[in-house]
């Protein structure tokens, strides 16, 4: 979920660039529009950042054992194709 800073900055922005009239119940709009928030995003299939960077570290590892897998069946490939060459 988003940083409970981000919530802030972004009702202060929203909120002051309200009317002059409606600013005097900013106390109140505040409290609606980051519920509003909130409940938007809740909606959404976020994931926080750590759980990106451990989630794009796992990806790299199987990458790498990817290569690795490829290399040792290109090099097995090789050597049954070479097998059967000497066996004709």
């Amino acid at each position: 979920m988003l940083d409970p800073k981000h919530f802030d900055d972004l009702v202060q922005r929203l909120s002051s660039a309200m009317p002059k009239g409606i600013q005097v119940l900013q106390e109140d709009i505040n409290k609606n529009v980051r519920a509003s928030l909130e409940a938007g995003l809740s909606r959404l299939d976020l994931v926080t950042r750590e759980e990106f960077d451990v989630q794009s570290a796992v990806l790299a590892r199987t990458r790498e054992k990817l290569a690795a897998l490829e290399a040792q069946v290109g090099e097995l490939e090789r050597a049954l194709d070479a097998g059967r060459a000497t066996a004709d």
